[in-house]
């Protein structure tokens, strides 16, 4: 190639870049500190959410939150990621999100204490923080979740009605929490206790980490020290765990003990229908995805609040802070049609699968 011809294809590609870089800037990929609202980068929300285990964050809360954030601000761009359990990452997709100039975020913590400083971080360069699911440690300018301390509550009274007159302060319960860095999991804990003590014996209690595998180890644990026979009923904080108690309590032949759990996985759904778990509970997704979308865009354009977020509860780091709470549903045998089918959760063709077929049947779903 000659001199003029490298002269000519040099200029033609300066001019290409400066043109792509000029059409990415109206793609709205700004990392400006601006806390401003308008076009591009300064419309950008993103999610954050924190484990891969749990099926409810990938199958609902994303799309429900994705979804109305583009009803409320059509041109808003979105950014996501998942920590997949670890709140070391979740750190640095925090400050990804920072150099993105991402203005509002919507974080689930894996670890509440562990992300204050991150947190901090985002706020300082103007961005507003919205607590989903679990409220985070710091400056956060919003909370949604559901009144956890009422789901554990639930809970406990769950397995206590699935006891009947087994119900005594003699019965040895099995007690499976969450991750103890969870804010969530201490209130489940304490709402389950509130209903459980004095009326049966907690004989095992420990820390599951949102982990089938773990609690599955628990589970095993248990039964060595109290005896298949000596347990009357398990408290698992969720179904993710349940099922791996269930897989560990038919490999006992434990097959009569209630178990409890939460989030109203479809495993579970079936696991009730099948007899091998008493109850989950069922806290609607769509409402709190929603919500959190609400306000996030009334945070990104500068709006009040206090219609979105009328109540407030105070983060393990003293922060007082606007919130929405939810109301949890305990979810039986009974009710699955008034609850996630009646939500569209889930239809009766994806609950009803073979080898569960004729349990829907005689729970009247068709």
């Amino acid at each position: 190639m000659n001199a003029l011809m490298r002269r000519v294809v040099i200029g033609t590609t300066a001019i290409s870049m400066a043109l792509a870089v000029a059409a990415c800037g109206k793609a709205g990929d700004d990392d400006s500190d601006s806390g401003s609202t308008g076009s591009g980068g300064d419309k950008s929300i993103g999610l954050l959410l924190p484990d891969s285990v749990t099926t409810r964050y990938a199958k609902f809360d994303k799309p429900y939150f994705d979804a109305k954030v583009k009803e409320l601000c059509s041109d808003c761009t979105l950014e996501y990621a998942n920590a997949a359990g670890s709140a070391a990452t979740q750190a640095q997709q925090v400050s990804s999100m920072i150099t993105k100039g991402v203005k509002v975020i919507a974080i689930s913590a894996v670890d509440s204490a562990a992300i204050k400083s991150s947190i901090q971080a985002a706020v300082d360069k103007g961005i507003k923080v919205v607590a989903y699911d679990r409220l985070a440690q710091g400056p956060v300018s919003a909370y949604i979740s559901f009144d956890n301390e009422k789901v554990g509550e639930l809970q406990g009274q769950s397995l206590l009605d699935a006891l009947g007159a087994k119900a005594t302060p003699k019965a040895k319960v099995v007690m499976i929490n969450g991750l103890a860095s969870d804010p969530n999991a201490g209130l489940f804990k304490k709402g389950a206790h509130s209903v459980l003590d004095g009326k049966v014996d907690i004989a095992y209690e420990q820390a599951g980490d949102w982990d089938d595998k773990v609690a599955a180890q628990k589970m095993s644990a248990a039964i060595t020290q109290l005896g298949a026979k000596n347990i009357a009923g398990v408290y698992s904080a969720n179904d993710g765990m349940a099922g791996g108690i269930a897989t560990v309590l038919k490999g006992a032949g434990i097959s009569t003990v209630p178990l409890t759990g939460q989030d109203a996985e479809l495993s579970s759904i079936q696991r009730i229908l099948a007899g091998t778990q008493a109850s989950t509970i069922y806290k609607a997704y769509k409402p709190e995805a929603d919500g959190a979308a609400e306000l996030a865009v009334a945070l990104l354009e500068g709006k009040s609040i206090d219609s979105l977020a009328s109540t407030t509860q105070t983060s393990g780091s003293g922060d007082k802070v606007p919130s929405n709470l939810l109301t949890p549903v305990t979810l039986t045998k009974d009710n699955i049609e008034d609850t996630v089918i009646k939500d569209k959760l889930y239809t009766v063709a994806e609950i009803c699968t073979g080898e569960f077929a004729a349990a829907c049947k005689t729970a009247g779903l068709q």
